[in-house]
């Protein structure tokens, strides 16, 4: 039997994040286990369900009234991959953000963990909308995610 723990390298930049949340699926029986192919499938904008792009494109067009940047294309790149973990990064002017997209061969699970720093009021009245719905927008990516990598390869 193991011995509960958990650690994620979305934890590393940001230690004591002020929103964070851990959610977790299971890896489909045919799925790869590779860490970068989940992160690239959960985050791909072209696959992902369409009201969450839609919500994505609406958070680009309202962002800048409160002075924030719109974010790059690539905003959800993979920067590295260590052992079963794959992290994606971004610092902007309102907040830091850190994903990593775990999967753990073993006991047959992805998980995608998120931290957060808020900076100021922007970060603040951002964030504020985006915590309530966060959970739930992640759950449905990773679930798309589990589909199309489980998916019959013929």
């Amino acid at each position: 039997m193991r011995t509960p723990g958990y650690w994620s390298s979305a934890l590393e930049d940001i230690p004591a994040p002020d929103y964070a949340d851990m959610i977790v699926g299971v890896l489909p029986p045919r799925a790869t286990d590779d860490p970068r192919i989940w992160a690239k499938a959960v985050f791909s904008i072209a696959s992902m369900p369409r009201w969450i792009a839609a919500a994505m494109w609406l958070r680009q067009a309202i962002v800048p009234l409160v002075g924030i940047p719109r974010a790059p294309r690539d905003i959800f790149r993979v920067g590295r991959v260590e052992g079963d973990e794959a992290l994606i990064s971004a610092d902007d002017r309102h907040l830091d953000f850190r994903c990593g997209v775990g999967v753990d061969r073993e006991a047959r699970l992805v998980r995608v963990t998120t931290t957060v720093r808020l900076k100021g009021w922007r970060g603040r009245l951002y964030f504020w909308p985006v915590r309530l719905v966060h959970p739930i927008v992640v759950q449905a990516m990773l679930r798309s995610a589990q589909r199309r990598l489980g998916a019959p390869r013929g």
